[in-house]
């Protein structure tokens, strides 16, 4: 289980890759294979997307999974 902290900022992390892509949540969701009401919840971080589905939002938003989950490379 994530906690709240983390779960926050992944969905912070979500939201500022979706607004940077222009695409919007239901051009996500078709791409991704989940519903509008999923990306909503990513977004709120009530729910995480599965492994599966963090590597096609980012290929999608071509962007690096670092960069959703926060991960800073030294």
């Amino acid at each position: 289980m994530i906690d709240n902290k983390l779960s926050y900022q992944i969905s912070e992390n979500i939201k500022r890759e979706i607004e940077n892509s222009g695409k919007s949540k239901t051009d996500i969701a078709r791409a991704i294979g989940v519903s509008n009401p999923t990306v909503s919840q990513y977004l709120s971080g009530r729910i995480q997307p599965s492994i599966v589905t963090l590597s096609k939002l980012c290929t999608f938003l071509d962007v690096s999974a670092d960069d959703i989950l926060g991960v800073k490379l030294k």
